[in-house]
């Protein structure tokens, strides 16, 4: 059983384990008093199944420099990448 750490942290199990793989106190604690920060996120669509067009505007978004030049392949690997 987690140890109590108080009222300023919401997860205690969460926050022990973060704090056992050598995360900082202060950065534990944020991601242990994140609303729902356990659950499992993967809302968007993958990068693989978006058109190359879709993929170019996201380039574009983020600033990738080249995006132009680049094949659908290339535009996965630098938004990866980013």
């Amino acid at each position: 059983m987690a140890k109590d750490h108080g009222p300023s942290i919401k997860n205690d199990e969460q926050y022990e384990e973060l704090r056992k793989d050598g995360m900082s106190k202060e950065k534990a604690a944020r991601i242990a008093n994140t609303p729902d920060s356990g659950e499992k996120g993967g809302k968007a669509e993958k990068y693989e199944e978006r058109t190359k067009e879709e993929l170019y505007k996201k380039a574009k978004e983020v600033g990738i420099e080249g995006r132009s030049d680049m094949s659908k392949e290339d535009l996965i690997n630098a938004l990866r990448n980013h």
